[in-house]
């Protein structure tokens, strides 16, 4: 079968088929991809397609990327972060991609092959954050879910855009209650009580403020009673931030740190896949 592309419920998404033959209905793995390279749902596929995996990856676009993007341009995304990089663009990205997320499930279902069980979820950098906000609401039953690079705490991501606006951030009262809403560490309780099994893939090369709070949300869930087997951080020689090669908008060959973690998180959802 063939890689599927299309829209479900307006979120524009590629699909890649299972391994192997399946009986029936397989699982369903959804993704969301980073603002840095690898930025669309497309090139997100390439640099970690998780080919020895028998479930469906329906990787989703984020808004104001790839299709979605203002007269196909990241003009509209970047006037939005020089704006105000929490109020305009960090909170209401993630609170819109998470938002979305039921409705585009649910179309998916309708378009995929694919069971009603719970489902797995992955997510990198900003996306990772989605996939948090989609873990702490509960509304979606989740199999197992991994991040890789997250952004864990926004309040870590503002210094990234501050090179766009030429100043520090000037934080408001609103600012600090839009970014303590996306603290997952601080959440973690929440977290904790409705967390499936959950893997953080860190790249040893990634923004050191990063790879401090993904190892902090794993502190505060083992804190919460997580299981080792349940909560893990994986290390990454050589791994930065970004997954594939500027501008990351078409798919791109993999690279090799791209590689290493794709076969981590193959591995890890063989593992829970299994269970």
């Amino acid at each position: 079968m063939d890689t599927i592309t299309g829209t479900a419920a307006g979120v524009p998404f590629t699909a890649l088929p299972p391994s192997g033959s399946a009986d029936g209905p397989a699982p369903l793995i959804v993704t969301w991809h980073m603002l840095d390279a690898p930025r669309t749902d497309a090139a997100f596929a390439a640099a970690l397609p998780l080919a020895g995996v028998p479930a469906w990856r329906a990787h989703l676009g984020m808004p104001m990327c790839g299709a979605r993007m203002v007269d196909g341009r990241v003009d509209a995304a970047l006037a939005l972060a020089r704006k105000d990089p929490v109020l305009a663009f960090l909170a209401p990205f993630v609170q819109r991609a998470a938002a979305e997320f039921p409705a585009a499930l649910d179309a998916l279902r309708g378009q995929l092959p694919v069971g009603d069980g719970p489902v797995g979820l992955l997510g990198a950098s900003l996306g990772g954050t989605v996939a948090l906000r989609v873990l702490a609401t509960g509304r979606i039953p989740v199999r197992a879910a991994a991040l890789v690079n997250p952004a864990v705490r926004i309040r870590s991501a503002v210094p990234l855009f501050e090179g766009l606006t030429g100043r520090p951030y000037q934080w408001t009262a609103e600012a600090h209650e839009a970014a303590q809403a996306l603290d997952f560490v601080e959440h973690a309780p929440r977290l904790a009580a409705r967390c499936p099994p959950l893997l953080l893939v860190s790249g040893e090369r990634d923004h050191p403020q990063f790879r401090t709070d993904a190892a902090a949300l794993l502190d505060a869930l083992r804190r919460r009673g997580a299981h080792p087997e349940e909560a893990e951080l994986v290390a990454v020689p050589d791994l930065a931030h970004p997954l594939a090669d500027e501008p990351g908008l078409e798919p791109a060959p993999q690279r090799p740190a791209a590689r290493a973690v794709d076969g981590i998180l193959t591995r890890w959802f063989l593992r829970r896949l299994a269970d």
